[in-house]
């Protein structure tokens, strides 16, 4: 049998490959590092979702979620219209410079901001191409698939605790009100662009 850290290795560049990219996942998280707000749980609730998901997909679960396209298209339709919803939200709080300062304004709570952060992980469909179809498809290639699997979820934990935990080092740099504009205006962008991109695949 061969050694499990090559297949290990493997998981992990692939997944870093996959999360690593402008996503609806990826900017809240950022938000909520740069306003130092909940960090910790959301981390947790991305690293532990994306472990759930890789494992399920390695299962054979990704094989199944194939097969029904009628519940593939009802996440698409269920996920496309909470980021267009969220996207509205950003966009007013873009044009609106008095409520954008993380310190002006009460911070969200903590059951709020999970429930969020698990809506925009299992409401969109990405997340299942990537992690159940995608990983779990690629993880069935090694002899080790389970080491692929450990690998794929320590580089989604290692992801989201560097853009979590370092995000408060641009804090700095979004210390004006127009660069959280710019912030949340972005987040509207990536958001819209998902959102439409789902209701138009």
């Amino acid at each position: 049998m061969p050694p499990p850290l090559p297949s290990a290795v493997a998981g992990f560049c692939v997944s870093l490959a996959l999360i690593v990219a402008i996503g609806a996942q990826n900017a809240f998280v950022l938000r909520q590092g740069l306003r130092r707000e909940h960090v910790l749980p959301v981390v947790v609730a991305c690293a532990a979702s994306d472990a759930l998901l890789i494992a399920a997909g390695i299962a054979g679960l990704g094989t199944a979620v194939a097969d029904r396209p009628g519940l593939l298209a009802a996440i698409r339709w269920a996920g496309a219209a909470f980021l267009l919803g969220y996207a509205v939200l950003a966009a007013r709080r873009a044009l609106r410079p008095g409520a954008l300062a993380p310190t002006e304004r009460p911070p969200a709570t903590l059951r709020a901001t999970v429930l969020a952060c698990l809506a925009f992980t299992y409401l969109n469909p990405h997340v299942y191409l990537d992690t159940v179809l995608l990983l779990g498809g690629v993880a069935q290639q090694y002899e080790q698939r389970w080491a692929f699997g450990v690998g794929a979820a320590l580089a989604s934990a290692a992801w989201f605790t560097a853009l979590g935990g370092g995000a408060h080092r641009l804090a700095p740099l979004l210390a004006r009100t127009t660069a959280w504009r710019v912030l949340d205006g972005a987040v509207a962008v990536v958001m819209t662009a998902t959102g439409a991109a789902l209701l138009l695949g």
